[in-house]
């Protein structure tokens, strides 16, 4: 089949890097790529926040079937409008996609579904926001309502910190995404990510990840995109996952039929985990980004056969067939991220890593030069590599990445050294 995916970051090369071994692909195309999808696959210039553009692109390039990475395309409707055009798309409708889509939705459907969740309150204005921060007290957490490009939610450890992030939040700095603001209370425990496969009836199980959001060696420094993660979660045991699915997954996806916004996708629970009982953080209708490179890194080629299934409701005469491994990615990042920081710098030694179904190193902020730079790799974005790898064990998994960072010659960049120390200390 001719496949289109949907994105340019490092989730997207590692779900291409996948379909691709998939001998059901015959062709790829992936918008609008970055460096280092281009050289598996073809890239389009191609504006994926605007259905009628990619409906039409799909109809000249006749795309059998669509997979959309990253949220803002969901939250916008173009799998809608795909659906509309006649094409099969991988990927929840907008209504469904509310579920990362607005935080104090996904509250409204924990309520009605009993899943168990942080306490919280919403607000639209600032001073009544303030004054219940100062009644409830610090740690407490809060969430811009909307989509954030992964920077709206603040964990304020102190009464301050928390009233900043309100006045930031109502005064634009989030945009639309903070006209309404949710406040939840600070929840203690392990957190981790659990994937699961949605087809509208069936829900399947596909993995467990724990990433690492600070941005320096023993999670210090600000919140970041992710900086990091590994793949089994060993927090997520099996009783755990149980629970997961009993009390809240099933649950959100019946109160989700119930309203008419069959959920049809990928589910990224985030999950606080404390004494074996697990509370839901968030949902998100996609792949985690650092989550989805070591997910297919253990996954393979059946990942298309999964998606595939999802989208025709065969979830449930399918199952993952997973190896006894593990997988770690480190991401590089440029040099002040998540702050400011320079874009254009030369990464050199890529060439020379391995590329097998045991290493990889994936791009995420990445373009190929031109003119006077032509036949060199530039960063171009916060978080710009993702070095990858799996092993029998999560030490071997953890060597084989930091080998290959290591090889990696970009004084520009930097890393955590600490990536799997839940673990592995």
């Amino acid at each position: 089949m001719n496949i289109l995916i949907l994105g340019g970051g490092g989730r997207e090369h590692a779900l291409a890097w996948a379909v691709m071994q998939n001998p059901k692909c015959d062709k790829l195309i992936v918008a609008p790529g970055n460096a280092g999808i281009a050289a598996i696959a073809e890239c389009a210039a191609l504006d994926i926040m605007n259905g009628t553009l990619v409906a039409n692109f799909c109809e000249e390039n006749a795309i059998d079937f669509v997979i959309v990475g990253p949220e803002a395309p969901l939250a916008e409707g173009v799998a809608d409008d795909l659906r509309a055009a006649g094409f099969r798309v991988f990927g929840p409708s907008q209504a469904a996609a509310r579920l990362e889509a607005s935080k104090a939705f996904t509250k409204e459907i924990c309520d009605a579904a009993g899943a168990p969740t942080a306490a919280y309150a919403r607000f639209t204005e600032a001073a009544p926001a303030r004054a219940y921060v100062e009644a409830q007290g610090a740690p407490i957490v809060i969430k811009a309502d909307g989509l954030a490009a992964g920077k709206g939610v603040i964990v304020a450890m102190d009464l301050e910190t928390a009233l900043a992030a309100i006045d930031d939040m109502f005064s634009g700095e989030f945009g639309a995404a903070g006209a309404e603001v949710v406040i939840e209370e600070f929840m203690t425990g392990e957190e981790a990510s659990f994937f699961v496969l949605c087809d509208g009836e069936t829900a399947l199980p596909i993995g467990t990840a724990q990433d690492h959001k600070r941005a320096h060696d023993g999670d210090e420094g600000p919140n970041t995109g992710g900086m990091g993660a590994y793949s089994p979660a060993p927090v997520l045991s099996d009783e755990v996952q149980q629970k997961t699915m009993d009390r809240i997954v099933r649950p959100t996806l019946a109160e989700m039929v119930k309203r008419g916004t069959p959920y049809q996708g990928v589910l990224f629970v985030g999950l606080m985990i404390e004494d074996g009982e697990p509370r839901l953080v968030e949902y998100n209708c996609r792949f985690g980004d650092p989550e989805c490179q070591v997910l297919m890194m253990r996954l393979g080629a059946q990942i298309l056969d999964l998606l595939d299934a999802a989208t025709d409701g065969r979830l449930a005469e399918t199952q993952v067939n997973w190896a006894a491994d593990h997988a770690l990615t480190v991401v590089m990042a440029a040099k002040g991220y998540p702050g400011s920081y320079d874009k254009g710098t030369q990464i050199r030694g890529l060439s020379a890593l391995p590329e097998t179904s045991f290493e990889m190193c994936f791009h995420a902020g990445t373009t190929a030069g031109t003119g006077d730079q032509k036949g060199r790799t530039l960063a171009t974005g916060g978080r710009v590599l993702n070095a990858t790898a799996r092993g029998a064990t999560l030490q071997e998994a953890r060597d084989r990445a930091y080998a290959m960072v290591d090889a990696i010659d970009w004084p520009e960049g930097f890393c955590r050294r600490d990536i799997g120390w839940r673990v592995l200390g």
